[in-house]
């Protein structure tokens, strides 16, 4: 039979570890370790936790991960799977939190910061609005549209409408690529510009196009393409 009293005493010095130290004091497989120990009992997780770092390659590659894909992993399971997706959406909806009623303008790291962890781990494309007041003060943003894993068929008049809907002076635009490089394609520019025109006749303002991937972001803001 298993001797499962050493499992319990590392769980137990492992989270007091974590409560005394912060996640600093941590191993990147420790903390995914660790958060395994809640989804399976009585028996050491190290080897699953090394083997998900493995597969996904990061502690990001596992967040943003299909949980189909986590649940594959021999001795991981569903529940583990589950728990993993739930620390990611968890993340993102306090980002979400933190974004809404922010400056858009004075606090760009807040709307950048939820949109790379929204976006960037996504396997199909997709286009999310960040709807601002006059202000430029975050009142909702909203998935526009979900596409394939390089194209997403976006439709400027639908964004204008959800925009005059959200009582919008101002739009963020957002979206993926699942490639991982996030430099714009002409495709992208002109997207931007269409949308710009859309926006221009009813005094709507688009401040920002961001493009968002694993290896890193790109703003027109910043890059003065608008």
């Amino acid at each position: 039979m298993e001797d499962n009293s050493s499992h319990t005493g590392h769980r137990r010095r492992l989270r007091e570890k974590f409560l005394r130290c912060g996640a600093d004091a941590l191993h990147d497989y420790e903390l995914v370790e660790m958060l395994l120990t809640f989804a399976i009992p009585r028996r050491d997780v190290k080897p699953e936790a090394k083997a998900l770092l493995k597969r996904f390659g990061s502690l990001q590659g596992l967040l943003d991960a299909d949980p189909a894909e986590v649940s594959k992993v021999p001795g991981v399971g569903r529940a583990s799977a589950a728990l993993v997706r739930l620390v990611k959406e968890i993340h993102c909806r306090s980002l979400a939190r933190s974004m809404k009623d922010s400056d858009a303008l004075s606090s760009p790291q807040a709307v950048l910061n939820f949109a790379r962890t929204a976006l960037a781990g996504q396997g199909s494309e997709c286009f999310l609005a960040i709807f601002l007041n006059a202000k430029n003060r975050v009142l909702d943003h909203r998935i526009v549209h979900e596409g394939t894993i390089d194209h997403a068929i976006v439709y400027p008049r639908r964004i204008i409408e959800q925009a005059l809907a959200a009582r919008a002076a101002g739009l963020i635009l957002v979206h993926n690529h699942p490639s991982g490089d996030p430099t714009p394609s002409e495709e992208d520019r002109r997207l931007t510009r269409s949308i710009q025109d859309a926006a221009r006749p009813l005094d709507i303002r688009v401040l920002d196009h961001i493009i968002v991937g694993r290896q890193g972001y790109c703003s027109f803001a910043e890059k003065n393409l608008l």
